[in-house]
């Protein structure tokens, strides 16, 4: 299964002075100002059993480099021999409605897109990816031009592949029981009070 996703506008912002890193009794110092060096658009593709994250950088989101991407998937084992991957996607631009799954099927007729539900793009497992990018690759943003910033998520899929394992997923009946019953306890006994 692979859960596919962009990230828009990436800005390559330059910073006016050189960050100051940490010494002691002293905390690292990102400089607020910055120049703008334009935006990407960041196309990520993420089997969700084996941890491979397929990446692509292009100017702007849209139906081509979002094909390019399943194209780059699709080519590559085991996904050319296996007898259906499922594409899990949100409902974005680049591969929203019935076109989009029937542009898929007629590329890759194995390949099946299955949208998720509007407003639950939180399902997809691409995101706590993009998340990691964000976190460990883009902020503090800091790049001399676009060719920088694509280079840093380029190099950073490499990076990803070679140490990553797989998310432990699961949410299931029993911890839903646990969570109820730890926000139960922080409840006040009686509500009705709250209300007067």
């Amino acid at each position: 299964m692979i859960s596919a996703d962009e990230k828009s506008q990436l800005q390559a912002l330059r910073r006016c002075h050189p960050e100051l890193g940490t010494a002691a009794g002293r905390t690292r110092r990102v400089e607020f100002e910055y120049d703008r060096g334009g935006t990407l658009a960041s196309f990520g593709a993420y089997d969700v059993h084996l941890a491979r994250l397929f990446g692509k950088v292009a100017d702007k989101t849209g139906i081509v480099p979002f094909m390019e991407l399943v194209e780059e998937v699709m080519t590559s084992e085991p996904y050319p021999s296996a007898a259906n991957v499922y594409w899990v996607v949100d409902n974005g631009s680049s591969h929203n409605g019935q076109r989009s799954v029937e542009r898929m099927a007629a590329a890759f007729p194995h390949a099946k897109l299955v949208h998720l539900p509007v407003h639950a793009s939180w399902l997809n497992q691409i995101e706590i990816v993009f998340s990691v990018i964000q976190r460990k690759v883009i902020k503090p943003a800091d790049f001399a031009d676009l060719s920088a910033l694509a280079d840093r998520l380029v190099r950073f899929t490499t990076r990803y592949n070679a140490t990553a394992t797989p998310f432990d997923w699961r949410f299931t009946t029993k911890d839903l029981a646990a969570l109820l019953e730890r926000l139960d306890a922080h409840r006040p006994a009686d509500e009705t009070l709250l209300a007067a």
